[in-house]
């Protein structure tokens, strides 16, 4: 068997967590540069809150009901993620049996233990995280992933009846709940194929599970199509899948705080981007033989503004893989000036770094310098005293000062968990 936990509104609920005053209060969190809802509390959605909806446009809503909203605050979600998911490792004594699927999601197995058992092991799963981390979650329990994603889906739909838990042990319980859920809710089923299996007449889970293995390789995505008709006839297609330790391609993206024309503004957050790739690059300890830079200019016509203009992109190969920093700085702003066009406004940009190896086995170059070894001892320093005092104390003048692109979040609240200064104080 296997299960789906699955924190409940998890922004919204990291924000409550240090500020008791909010529980059982309508709470939103907002997108990057603080432009969409992308978290809302169940009161929050009760008030007519939708889901991804510009900040601007909701401000009445939102002072009518006297909603809180804050801007993301990476810092302190990735930490109580951590949390949850140290607990759910120490809980099944076994950290194969977790897989992190996202921030705020974990499969776990449950195989070993006896059906008649499965509710009350998921109860005090959901009860342990709740009492040592302070997080709500929701928990669903079925044969396979596609099945345990269903189950929470019900489990979280109505949190009164089945105090967000649901089990899906047996076939007559799997086909209610399949009967229960339109087709659109299930796992792996986005929009665009919601709408065309509608089309055809299939409007349930229920309708899709009796659809043969054949069909679905012609209407619906080939073998990821038939995985997922296996997986609701609770045939396991997905098993529990290994942490990546090292990743293949490591990429910095952000939007600007605001619209940027200017061209030394960009080269000073491809810069910037750069550097912070080049740190998790080696945090893993790769090199990278191939780096791409991206910028994404804005939609001309201003009635549609919230729509970005066609991504410009380009890449270069390097010479040999490194790891170093001012090596990687130099062809990404090179890149930025082969990109950048006058006039234009400018949204996002990013950086990708890709052809990954392990650094101390870089291929060499007969035809290039070997790579300098003060670069690694001076990368090590870099990182340890950025990482011992934050905020980037160290950094490459290219990256600049004032830094007036950087991302707005200006509803922040304290990283509270993460920064000495920002502790939360009991008086």
């Amino acid at each position: 068997m296997k299960a789906i936990v699955d924190c409940n509104s998890f922004y919204c609920s990291c924000e409550r967590l240090f500020r008791p005053d909010l529980q059982h209060k309508p709470v939103v969190v907002l997108s990057n540069n603080d432009g969409c809802i992308v978290s809302r509390s169940d009161e929050a959605k009760a008030a007519g809150i939708g889901m991804a909806v510009p900040y601007f446009e909701t401000k009445p809503l939102i002072q009518k009901h006297n909603i809180s909203a804050f801007s993301s605050n990476y810092n302190l979600y990735g930490d109580m993620s951590w949390r949850v998911m140290e607990t759910l490792r120490m809980l099944l004594g076994d950290a194969s049996k977790v897989e992190v699927y996202s921030v705020d999601e974990a499969f776990i197995d449950l195989g070993n233990i006896p059906a008649e058992d499965l509710y009350n092991t998921a109860m005090n799963i959901r009860t342990t995280v709740e009492q040592w981390t302070g997080i709500s979650v929701s928990i669903g329990v079925a044969p396979t992933k596609t099945l345990a994603k269903l189950a929470n889906y019900l489990a979280k739909k109505d949190k009164a009846a089945t105090k967000c838990v649901k089990v899906l042990a047996t076939r007559g319980e799997q086909v209610t709940a399949m009967k229960q859920t339109r087709v659109g809710n299930v796992w792996g089923v986005g929009w665009a194929y919601a709408q065309k299996l509608i089309d055809q007449g299939i409007t349930s889970a229920w309708e899709l599970s009796t659809m043969p293995e054949e069909w679905a390789y012609s209407h619906l995505g080939g073998v990821t199509g038939a995985r997922l008709i296996r997986e609701l006839n609770a045939l396991p297609s997905r098993q529990m899948e290994k942490p990546l330790v090292n990743k293949k391609m490591i990429a910095t993206t952000r939007m600007f705080g605001q619209p940027v024309t200017d061209l030394n503004d960009i080269k000073e957050a491809i810069a910037t981007y750069t550097s912070r790739a080049a740190e998790k690059l080696r945090r893993q300890h790769s090199a990278a033989k191939v780096i791409s830079v991206f910028i994404v200019p804005r939609e001309q016509n201003y009635e549609v503004s919230f729509r970005r203009g066609a991504t410009v992109s380009s890449h270069i190969t390097l010479p040999a893989a490194t790891s170093s920093t001012p090596e990687l700085i130099k062809p990404a702003v090179q890149l930025v000036e082969s990109l950048y066009e006058q006039g234009k406004v400018y949204k996002k940009a990013g950086v990708m770094l890709a052809g990954l190896e392990p650094d101390e086995s870089i291929q060499g170059n007969l035809f290039a310098a070997g790579p300098q070894k003060y670069h690694r001892l001076l990368m090590d320093m870099m990182d340890n005293i950025n990482f011992s005092m934050r905020d980037d104390v160290l950094k490459f003048a290219t990256s600049g000062l004032a830094r007036n692109w950087k991302m707005r979040q200006e509803l922040r609240s304290k990283r509270y968990t993460t920064r000495w200064e920002e502790l939360y104080e009991v008086s």
